[in-house]
């Protein structure tokens, strides 16, 4: 299989690339929660849905494990803006 040039985005949302998640696992990343602390990947708009596979591929690619092996990340739905009066009114 041929190797992913590390100028590749994988997170749009954070714009995180290939090299950047490469990086996170060279330095002791060894699941998808990992690199997420280590560079946002899966912190932006789309929490993951879009990246997810690819940083898990990219895991299981470098450290030679499986993909069950490489975790995920809590599902966590999109987040919409909600005024003070409609709390109060408790109209959510």
């Amino acid at each position: 299989m041929a190797r992913i040039d590390d100028e590749m985005l994988v997170c749009r949302c954070e714009e995180v690339t290939v090299g950047e998640i490469r990086e996170a696992i060279a330095q002791g990343a060894f699941d998808v929660v990992g690199v997420k602390r280590r560079t946002r990947a899966g912190m932006g708009l789309c929490q993951g849905r879009t990246c997810e596979k690819m940083v898990q591929q990219l895991i299981s690619q470098e450290l030679g494990v499986g993909p069950h092996e490489t975790g995920s990340t809590s599902v966590r739905p999109p987040v919409r803006p909600i005024s003070y009066g409609a709390l109060a009114e408790g109209v959510f």
